[in-house]
């Protein structure tokens, strides 16, 4: 997220790695300092700060950037820190808000705080995506930073200059040294540099977006957030922890991975840290869960879905290490709850791309999910060490490496989850 008007500065790297939000402490007053997205502060002087809760640090933040009434359910304050010592504040979406209220959204600021979040969830790669996918986005950032696509070198040039602000690192391979000199002076652009060439020069042009001060960037802004819908998990909450990696080798050895867990509105994706991709990917009505902590214990968030194992069904238990798991225990809890009373509440409503939005896009806002032969966003069940079980009789008996009753009561309510529970047969393989 970008600045706010004369109000904002620009940490720098030391800054931002031991950042606090609070900055000065005196007799009555604090000066507050509220992150977005993209390390920009919103500073705000507090007075009497112990008895100030955050509806009041929220509507200082919205007064300061003058966003409108929307902005109080499109955003939450966020106390974040990767070592829990010294949490910063930041203004970010909230997780609970619809992807299809987003798309009724006017206000270009608001357009704009989302679009700059949503830009460095994909950079980042805190949200994978295929290769295409980022040259789409990142063709949809060359035209907010570059401005209309013009052929020629000199555009390939700026594109070539910035390519690590418009794709995530890992697609900004480039040469070092005389080879990396050359590539300055004509030499052929690498694959992801050429795909966001070519994805560039297609990005449309809004009708009757020019005005006589400069062009608005709103419809640009809302069909990078229309293409970010597509990622399955837009708008989650990420949480750290780990997962047993399969037995490999003659000795079984199998140890720990790092990986992500997004929760969002529509379910929960466990994504390789290192690697970049999604390891499992359930919406609510495909999963059971809960979670166990003990003094003696590691705190685990536990999650139960159906699967096979060779070829016959069977229903699997991922175990997930993490300091973090009572938490994602309580929001799946309440994104469940809250669905079902949305389902109640509100209209069915289907939301199609405004005439204005720009972009290389199929006209329909209604996507189906990313299922490309190996994308990132599918599952990768086989790096991953699951306990399968059946139900023989009245007992419940691990099958090598198999289950018909769940474990947990938490799950769906209403019969509204297709997680089901499977019958053993004769040839299942027991252990």
């Amino acid at each position: 997220m970008d600045g706010t008007e004369g109000n904002a500065g620009q940490p720098g790297p030391a800054e931002r790695s031991h950042r606090s939000s609070v900055s000065s402490v005196g007799a009555r007053a604090a000066d507050v300092l509220v992150y977005l997205a993209d390390d920009t502060v919103v500073p705000l002087a507090v007075e009497n700060l112990p008895s100030v809760n955050a509806h009041e640090l929220h509507r200082a933040v919205r007064e300061v950037l003058q966003l409108p009434d929307i902005a109080l359910e499109a955003f939450a304050l966020w106390l974040v820190s990767p070592l829990l010592d010294e949490p910063s504040l930041q203004f970010r979406r909230n997780v609970f808000f619809p992807k299809r209220r987003e798309l009724q959204i006017h206000d270009e600021e608001v357009l704009r705080l989302l679009y700059e979040e949503a830009k460095g969830n994909v950079l980042a790669a805190r949200y994978p995506c295929d290769a295409e996918d980022c040259e789409a986005l990142g063709a949809l950032v060359c035209r907010v930073q570059l401005g209309p696509y013009q052929p020629g070198q000199p555009t390939a040039c700026a594109v070539r200059e910035k390519l690590d602000s418009f794709l995530p690192a890992h697609l900004c391979k480039r040469g070092h040294g005389l080879f990396a000199a050359l590539r300055g002076r004509g030499a052929k652009a690498g694959p992801g540099e050429q795909g966001l060439l070519n994805a560039y020069c297609q990005v449309k042009e809004a009708i009757g977006s020019d005005s006589e001060h400069g062009a608005s960037l709103s419809p640009h802004y809302r069909a990078y957030l229309l293409k970010s819908h597509e990622l399955p998990f837009y708008g989650c909450a990420f949480f750290h922890g780990e997962v047993d990696k399969p037995a490999q080798g003659f000795l079984h050895r199998g140890g720990r991975k790092p990986v992500v867990v997004a929760i969002s509105l529509e379910g929960v994706h466990v994504i390789d840290s290192r690697e970049k991709h999604v390891l499992l990917g359930l919406r609510f009505q495909e999963l059971s869960w809960d979670h166990t902590s003990s003094s003696e214990e590691e705190s685990v968030l536990w999650l139960e879905f159906d699967g096979d194992n060779e070829g016959t069904p069977v229903n699997r238990l991922l175990k997930i290490y993490s300091k973090q798991a009572e938490l994602m225990s309580g929001l799946i809890e309440y994104c469940i709850e809250l669905n079902q009373t949305s389902e109640f509440a509100a209209p069915q409503e289907t939301v199609s791309s405004p005439p204005s939005a720009a972009g290389p896009l199929p006209p329909s806002a209604q996507r189906p999910r990313l299922r490309r032969e190996d994308s990132v966003v599918c599952s990768r069940l086989q790096h991953l060490s699951t306990i399968d079980y059946v139900e023989e009789g009245e007992q419940i008996k691990r099958v090598k490496p198999k289950r018909t009753t769940s474990f947990f009561s938490r799950q769906l309510s209403m019969g509204q989850g297709t997680y089901t529970v499977v019958q053993p047969t004769d040839s299942l393989e027991q252990g």
